[in-house]
C-alpha cells in the first residue's frame, strides 16, 4: 500500500480498498499506521507520499522495495568476497540481502551497525561478528552518531560494501547527515569499496555527498536499470558489475 501511494504521490481511501480489496475500514487502519512509522500521510480521504527523506529512509519500506534487484546485486557483491575475509557492511536493505549469502562463504569477519543484519547473522558458524555502537534508531534498526563513526573508524576491513539513496554521473548521495557521516567512515576504514545499488536509485540526487564515484573500486547495480543510464554508468566508471534479474 505504502508503494503504491509513493508511486501515485496520493491515493484515496476507495482507490486502495478497490485496488487491494480490503475494507475501507481496514484501509483506515493500514494507513493509520503507516502515518505513524512516517510513511505516508493521511488527509481527508485518502493519503500522500511523505517528503522522500523521510520514507525513502524508513526500514520498513526499505525493506519491501525492489527485493529482486537487491537480491540480484546482492549475488553479484558475495562473488566479490574472498572466504578468510572481513567485510564491513552498512544499514542498507541492499548489503542485508548480501549478508544473506555470506554463511556460503564463511569464515568471515562481518562487521556492521545494522541490528536486522546483526540478528541474521548472530550464531552463524565461523561468522565472527563485530558490531558497531552508537545510537539506537528505530526507523533505520541501525545505530548511528559520533558512537559508531569512532567505531567504524577504529577498524580496518578487507571490503566495505555501502548502498545510497541516489547517484548522479560524479556522486553518491543519501538525503540523512547522521547516515552521510557513518557511511563515510565506513568508506574511510574499508581496503576495497563496493558502491551496491539498484536502478532506481540512478541519474537522481539528495541532499548529501556520500562520495565522488571514483572512490568506489567497484560499482554493482541491476539490469533493469534504463539502458542509457547503465550506458552512462559504464562511461564514466572503470569496474560497473551489472546483475542480471
Amino acid at each position: 500500500m505504502a508503494e503504491h501511494i509513493v508511486r501515485q504521490g496520493s491515493a484515496s481511501v476507495a482507490e486502495l480498498a478497490e485496488s487491494f480489496g480490503v475494507s475501507v475500514m481496514t484501509v483506515h487502519r493500514d494507513l493509520d499506521e503507516l502515518e505513524r512509522q512516517g510513511m505516508v500521510r493521511k488527509v481527508r480521504g485518502g493519503a500522500t507520499a511523505q517528503a522522500s527523506n523521510v520514507w525513502e529512509s524508513n526500514i520498513a519500506y526499505r525493506l519491501q522495495a525492489h527485493t529482486a534487484e537487491k537480491d540480484a546485486i546482492a549475488r553479484v557483491v558475495a562473488g566479490q568476497i574472498e572466504p578468510g575475509s572481513s567485510i564491513m557492511l552498512d544499514d542498507s536493505t541492499t548489503a542485508l540481502a548480501v549478508a544473506r549469502h555470506l554463511g556460503e562463504l564463511a569464515p568471515l569477519t562481518v562487521v556492521t551497525n545494522f541490528l536486522e543484519a546483526i540478528r541474521l547473522l548472530a550464531g552463524v558458524p565461523d561468522i565472527r561478528l563485530i558490531a558497531l555502537g552508537g545510537e539506537y534508531h528505530a526507523s533505520h534498526d541501525s545505530f548511528l552518531g559520533l558512537g559508531c563513526v569512532d567505531a567504524a573508524e577504529a577498524v580496518s576491513t578487507d571490503v566495505v560494501v555501502v548502498s545510497t539513496s541516489a547517484v548522479s554521473d560524479q556522486y553518491a548521495f543519501h538525503q540523512e547527515q547522521e547516515i552521510v557521516l557513518v557511511k563515510r567512515a565506513m568508506l574511510r576504514s574499508g581496503t576495497r569499496r563496493i558502491l551496491a545499488v539498484d536502478g532506481s536509485k540512478l541519474a537522481r540526487v539528495a541532499l548529501h555527498r556520500v562520495a565522488p564515484l571514483d572512490d568506489f573500486d567497484v560499482i554493482v547495480v541491476d539490469s533493469g536499470a534504463p539502458a542509457d543510464l547503465l550506458q552512462r554508468l559504464h562511461d564514466r566508471h572503470r569496474n560497473v558489475l551489472v546483475a542480471q534479474l
